[in-house]
């Protein structure tokens, strides 16, 4: 979580909470990084299911 949540100054532990959720409720729309995550750990990104 580089960026914004780790430059930010939080004056309270409600604060802090509130970046990091706000910070991975964007990163789940960024498939494409998280797919990379996974591959960089050796891990398979896992298969689109279907609704």
């Amino acid at each position: 979580m580089k960026g914004s949540p780790a430059n930010l100054a939080a004056r309270t532990a409600s604060e802090l909470a509130a970046a990091v959720k706000n910070h991975l409720e964007r990163l789940q729309y960024r498939t494409l990084l998280i797919d990379g995550y996974l591959t960089g750990t050796g891990l398979s990104p896992p298969l689109p299911t279907r609704p």
